[in-house]
């Protein structure tokens, strides 16, 4: 068995796949403020040749008040049907550092019904890096149908995650910083408490990957297994927005455990919700 993801393509394969017909490359990347990237800029400036520009906070639900919540099947069907991606295509999610938000655009498409998605290992950054080309040409293809199928079962709203941390009948992956889950560091959102639901294990985002690479599948297991989450029991992840949640997703995938799912609202709805718990302090305690 390869020791790396099956879900994760190299740079080197995707630059002899580019101009395959059914190949879709997706520029899904997303930025903190902190970050200090502009990841429309970004794209305008050079991306790799053919990618279509996906943008979490257009394509997503905006009835909330939340950002970039799943969106309804029918408008995240006629916004990449606009894209020219169907469901049966190959699609290749990237974006700037390689392993922080296209874990995000790689779950939405699997959840809405595509069959072959993948992320580029290394993302813009390792393209650049490698000396690869760009474009700055947008590109304008054809107009697809793509036949969504929302996956209701890998998404959790606020309710089904209050159940969840009352009785404890699934484990919850917490993919923000350590310092946010215990607390000794304030929230990058105005107006929420510090701290983690009763009963979270920590597991930063960042522990999956090194140089934008996502880690062989051993050394993930391993991570999720000292952060003490049970490979044998239903997993639901989160962390600030929803956004790298999904990239504990995607070791959880990657290592065969498909019994998860991902907690939409994540920290920006329950850090902001009187009614739900929170305790500071290490992972585990409730």
């Amino acid at each position: 068995m390869s020791e790396k993801s099956r879900f994760v393509v190299s740079s080197d394969w995707l630059e002899a796949e580019l101009g395959a017909p059914d190949l879709k490359v997706v520029d899904a990347s997303f930025y903190l403020p902190a970050q200090g990237r502009n990841a429309d800029a970004e794209y305008a400036a050079g991306h790799i040749p053919g990618a279509l520009r996906f943008d979490h906070d257009k394509i997503a639900d905006h009835s909330t008040g939340l950002p970039h919540m799943v969106p309804a099947p029918n408008l995240f069907a006629e916004a990449v049907g606009r894209m020219g991606i169907s469901e049966n295509d190959r699609i290749v999610v990237y974006d700037g550092p390689g392993i922080f938000s296209a874990p995000r655009g790689w779950w939405l498409f699997r959840i809405m019904g595509a069959k072959n998605v993948f992320v580029l290992d290394g993302g813009l950054d390792g393209w650049k890096a490698e000396g690869r080309s760009l474009e700055t040409d947008i590109p304008s293809p054809s107009a697809a149908m793509f036949k969504a199928d929302l996956r209701l079962d890998k998404v959790i709203n606020f309710r089904e995650m209050l159940s969840i941390v009352v009785d404890g009948k699934r484990q919850i992956a917490d993919a923000r910083s350590k310092g946010r889950f215990e607390a000794t560091e304030l929230e990058t959102r105005p107006g929420l408490r510090s701290g983690h639901m009763p009963g979270a294990r920590s597991l930063p985002s960042g522990t999956f990957s090194v140089n934008g690479k996502l880690r062989s599948l051993p050394e993930l297991r391993q991570a999720i297994e000292d952060a003490g989450i049970d490979f044998g029991q239903p997993i639901v992840t989160s962390c600030g927005s929803g956004i790298t949640a999904a990239i504990i997703t995607l070791a959880l995938e990657s290592l065969g455990h498909e019994d998860n799912a991902l907690y939409d609202g994540s920290w920006t709805e329950w850090g902001a919700r009187d009614e739900a718990p929170v305790v500071t302090g290490p992972a585990g305690a409730r």
